[in-house]
């Protein structure tokens, strides 16, 4: 059983309850109000090393080159469709370090810790919501547990990756995230496009649900502008946030209702689309593909064939693909939510995923595909070279 401290609320508490306004026409629909404590608290009860600090500096850096096009490694997003077991979580970060320093010259690998989980209509929501998977919503809790589960990711050398889903909760952990995604749901949100153009690094927007990729367009250049709206800081205390805009906003493919959208095709129109469009160097460059949702149909089984697919379009010499996204966890497939002592160790309580010793050869793949690509380019620049020479 998890151990949880976390930073005292009593005073919060009391306070709330001195200063609540009269119920006749606030809070009519609001059972309880839980208080939490700022973020400042949080993150002096679980700070990050220099080495941290440099870490997740240094990689959203790398992470921008690659999508800018002055690195020519791959960039793969790989892990968990969510996470709900701190133990399994750092596990799956053990194995995914070890491969990542054998593969770092061809494959930018950084580690999917997805705690938020939007629902088509209810269900369970992600650990911060639901910590203990039995409707006990003890948030307090999710929100410390999930700074640390990205603590534990940190100290095995890889960068995370999640999905923003609620405006506030980046102040409590975005120190520790090199690489973020608008989910589908919220493409086209002015409130996630103006929280994009503050955030620290790299942004993902992916195509609506319906396929739309123009509006994941439009969400990154409206994030690549300034914006000035309500928000909290640190201490918790509203404030009037004014961005200067986010330079690394890019588009993901994610299939759609209608089916995927990976193809050679489906990459090249959307490629054409960015470039004739206001976006900037990093989505007019090339784009995200994520192997799982529309594109498999979320399943495991398709998705590995799609990641197997992109590979062999990289190694022919492909352009336009910056990087790939894929569901893996220690044991493939999935299974219903519940308390931890329920369940299958490993093993997703959200969409299906690719187990680890498949996921371990499609990693492996994908590095002999970037340096295939490489040597292609190469040969072709030497080709283009020597062809000057004779004219």
């Amino acid at each position: 059983m998890v151990q949880f401290k976390g930073p005292d609320s009593s005073e919060d508490t009391a306070q709330l309850g001195a200063k609540a306004v009269l119920p006749e026409t606030v809070d009519v629909n609001i059972r309880q109000l839980d208080p939490i404590p700022a973020p400042r608290a949080f993150i002096n009860e679980l700070p990050l090393s220099r080495d941290i600090i440099k870490l997740v500096r240094d990689s959203r850096r790398q992470i921008s080159d690659v999508l800018h096009g002055r690195d020519d490694r791959l960039l793969v997003i790989v892990g968990p469709c969510s996470i709900h077991d701190a133990k399994a979580a750092k596990d799956y970060a053990n194995r995914l370090g070890e491969l990542k320093s054998q593969l770092s010259d061809d494959l930018l690998i950084v580690m999917r810790v997805y705690f938020e989980k939007p629902r088509t209509t209810i269900g369970w929501k992600g650990l911060i919501n639901d910590p203990d998977l039995d409707g006990t919503f003890n948030i307090r809790k999710g929100m410390w547990l999930a700074r640390r589960i990205l603590l534990d990711v940190a100290h095995q050398g890889l960068p995370a990756a999640t999905e923003w889903l609620d405006p506030i909760t980046p102040q409590y952990l975005c120190d520790l995230v090199s690489w973020g995604a608008i989910g589908a749901r919220n493409t086209e949100s002015q409130v996630h496009r103006e929280l994009a153009s503050g955030m620290s690094m790299p942004i993902g927007f992916k195509n609506s649900t319906d396929g739309n990729v123009k509006a994941a367009a439009d969400s990154c250049f409206a994030s690549a502008n300034e914006h000035h709206f309500l928000s909290i800081n640190l201490d918790g205390h509203v404030i009037a946030a004014e961005t200067k805009g986010n330079p690394d906003c890019h588009i993901i493919l994610r299939g759609s209702t209608h089916g995927p959208n990976y193809s050679k095709k489906d990459v090249a129109e959307a490629l054409t689309a960015l470039r004739a469009s206001r976006v900037g160097e990093a989505a007019s460059h090339g784009v995200i593909i994520d192997a799982a949702h529309g594109n498999s149909g979320k399943n495991e089984v398709r998705e590995a064939e799609v990641v197997e697919d992109l590979a062999a379009r990289i190694a022919d010499g492909e352009n336009g693909i910056s990087g790939v996204m894929m569901e893996s966890f220690i044991e493939g497939g999935h299974q219903d939510p519940g308390p931890l002592n329920t369940l299958v160790y490993g093993k997703s309580v959200t969409d299906r995923c690719i187990a680890w010793p498949r996921t371990e050869e499609l990693l492996r793949k994908l590095a002999s595909a970037v340096r295939m690509r490489r040597a292609r380019a190469a040969q072709d620049s030497q080709s283009g070279g020597e062809a000057q020479t004779h004219e």
